[in-house]
């Protein structure tokens, strides 16, 4: 029988009973005779927790040592696991990233995977065990352990699956799919029944929580047959497939919004070669990825360059532009943390025309002001004010009419 991959999200794995409710479902996949290889995130709102703690103790606290703290949250959840599996009657082993071999590079907190050893996971599989990983932690070259973003148990999970030729890759969570939009934004959000990767892939980079938007990109590019699915019913849930794959094209299959965005702004840059290459090449040797930018028209030799980034990474990027400040003769840098980024996102929009204009004219009934606009194949993003994401989000699901029965 194939693989099967499954991850468990903080959620399912938040107490004693939803744990040996995660033990049973993983037995009963057993059970059925597939080897099964189980990727587990820390215990609810253990990382955070854990981070809060971090700041009482210092306000900047090291990275490397960040990262150490970080990654003890999901050793207590495989070890409770492990002990609940073993419970039912079947063999577990628990293993950490370290342990597994999840090789990373050296990026502390946002750490990529460079390889995996799947030695030790084939070995424990032959013994008829079943295995649990430690998900969102690594180790590098020099042994010192890593932690890939809050939200990558996810790319762990497709990771492992891809490195073991796995038949599948469930991801359980505290919903029952992919919705066209957040349910607790838009009341009459669908589950979709199928999505491609390249859409799942925007929506996540876009603010839809539901997956790692690494864990798509790896997915898409190994063909690894993924499922979202709740961890608390047996109902189906969505399966990421490629897009000849999927039954119907729809135009737009969702609406996501994102407030965890700053914009930056840098005021009366010289207009001239080399300028916008430098300022990004420092911004990317500094680690901080670049979403929307924006440079308005010369005038009198000189412009503005806007862009946005995670707020997360707002100081890293002001004291990289102030350093850049003086070198590239910029008259000023402003910020503004009060934005919200909402997006269309649909396979449709290649074929079809007038979205962006249905998209501009529901946020211009509700009298929405659009600061910043980027686009894709299959995407339409505009930066707006954080106060009117909600509304702004519920507008244009309303006039793509996304709401109903499931698809």
């Amino acid at each position: 029988m194939e693989i099967i991959v499954q991850k468990f999200g903080g959620s399912s794995v938040a107490d004693a009973g939803k744990i040996r409710n995660v033990a049973k479902r993983v037995v009963r996949t057993h059970e059925a005779g597939h080897p099964v290889v189980v990727v587990v995130s820390a215990m609810g709102d253990t990382t955070d927790r854990l981070t809060q703690l971090a700041g009482e103790i210092s306000a900047n606290p090291p990275e490397r040592e960040l990262d150490m703290l970080l990654s003890t949250g999901e050793q207590v959840s495989i070890a409770l696991l492990a002990m609940a599996v073993s419970e039912l009657g079947y063999q577990a082993i628990s293993l950490t990233g370290t342990q597994v071999g999840i090789m990373t590079d050296g990026f502390y907190s946002n750490a990529r995977i460079k390889s995996i050893n799947e030695a030790r996971i084939l070995s424990e599989l032959d013994q008829g065990k079943i295995v649990i990983l430690a998900g969102f932690q690594g180790v590098t070259i020099d042994n010192e352990i890593t932690t890939l973003g809050r939200g990558a148990s996810d790319t762990t999970a497709v990771a492992i699956a891809a490195t073991l030729g796995a038949d599948r890759c469930d991801i359980y969570t505290d919903v029952d799919g992919v919705y066209t939009a957040d349910p607790c934004i838009v009341p009459n959000a669908r589950k979709l029944n199928q999505i491609t990767y390249d859409e799942m892939l925007e929506m996540a980079r876009l603010g839809a929580r539901v997956l790692h938007s690494r864990s798509v990109e790896l997915a898409k590019k190994f063909n690894v047959h993924l499922c979202v699915r709740s961890s608390f019913s047996e109902a189906e849930g969505t399966i990421v497939v490629k897009e000849q794959e999927m039954i119907e094209e729809v135009v737009v299959s969702g609406v996501t919004s994102d407030k965890d965005q700053a914009k930056v702004s840098l005021l009366g840059v010289p207009d001239k070669p080399g300028i916008a290459a430098r300022i990004f090449q420092e911004l990317a040797d500094a680690g901080i990825n670049i979403d929307m930018i924006i440079q308005n028209a010369s005038q009198q030799g000189a412009t503005d360059i806007s862009f946005t980034v995670t707020k997360k990474d707002l100081d890293t990027t002001l004291k990289t532009t102030e350093q850049l400040k003086t070198k590239i003769g910029c008259q000023s840098i402003s910020t503004d943390h009060n934005i919200g980024k909402i997006s269309a996102v649909g396979i449709g929009m290649k074929s079809h025309t007038g979205i962006a204009a249905r998209m501009f004219r529901a946020l211009a009934d509700e009298g929405i002001n659009i600061q910043m606009i980027s686009t894709s194949e299959i995407k339409i993003s505009c930066v707006i004010d954080e106060e009117q994401t909600e509304r702004a989000v519920r507008a244009v699901h309303d006039k793509f009419e996304l709401g109903g029965a499931s698809s």
